[in-house]
């Protein structure tokens, strides 16, 4: 097991033994790992290694799935999500998700669908509400395209623009923490650059943890990455060092493509 010992290291999320399954089986194995703030670390690693439940964890959505469990502890900024004053429906809001495929609300207008939190959490004040919707969309680089058809279904833009929407939708409420499960892995090769080059500029601001079975585009976006396989932690770091100088032979042979 590994964990980050990196003196200089800005630690926002320091998760300790994580272990979490359902039922009988364990998913995540004593996960013990730091992550920095301002910064995107990728969860990488083979179909089946936990690298959704790990994430699912940190906001407290694997607790939703029948007889989920989880023990040790996640700490953001020193303060354990798991403790008992904390309430879940508020960790959710401060750390937001991202999920696989575009999951726009169906029967809601593009400006509805960033809007919808908003209301969910008692904002009310149409002005605010307009200013936070365009806000949010110009930080998804989305409001130059859609700033004329608000109206229109969120359903009738493309893969990649409703991707842009559900991040637009997860700003709006002004998260801390931004968790993003494969967001590319349903989108072509053009609307997988546009989500990349928006999180390299989304970085400068939030903290991201990005789920992704691309080792290229963990290469290419991520300031750190953590390394799953069977539930466990073999390894994490810098991923410029993980990529040229991996420390565990399992780790070169994954990135080499020798198995995942």
């Amino acid at each position: 097991m590994t964990v980050a010992t990196e003196t200089n290291l800005d630690v926002r999320i320091a998760v300790h033994e994580l272990r979490a399954g359902f039922g009988g089986h364990e998913v995540l194995k004593s996960i013990s790992v730091n992550m920095p703030g301002k910064a995107l670390t990728a969860i990488m690693g083979p179909s089946g290694c936990g690298k959704s439940t790990f994430i699912r964890c940190m906001n407290r959505l694997h607790e939703e799935i029948p007889s989920a469990w989880v023990s040790g502890s996640i700490k953001v900024d020193e303060q354990d999500v798991y403790a008992a004053a904390v309430d879940p429906v508020e960790l959710r809001r401060r750390i937001g998700m991202v999920f696989q495929r575009p999951n726009p609300f169906p029967t809601f207008s593009i400006f509805d669908n960033v809007a919808a939190g908003l209301r969910l959490n008692g904002i009310k004040r149409r002005a605010t509400v307009r200013e936070r919707v365009e806000q949010s969309l110009r930080k998804a680089a989305l409001w130059d395209e859609v700033k004329d058809r608000l109206e229109k279904p969120g359903t009738s833009l493309s893969g990649g623009q409703q991707q842009r929407l559900c991040i637009a939708r997860a700003l709006a409420v002004e998260p801390e923490i931004l968790l993003l499960d494969e967001p590319c892995s349903a989108l072509d090769p053009i609307a997988t650059e546009r989500i990349e080059e928006l999180l390299t500029e989304l970085k400068r601001e939030y903290t991201l943890v990005m789920v992704t079975h691309n080792i290229q585009q963990a290469a290419r976006v991520a300031d750190r990455t953590v390394f799953l396989l069977l539930g466990e932690l073999v390894e994490e770091g810098p991923t410029g060092e993980m990529f040229t100088t991996p420390k565990d032979s399992r780790t070169e042979s994954f990135i080499s493509g020798r198995f995942g």
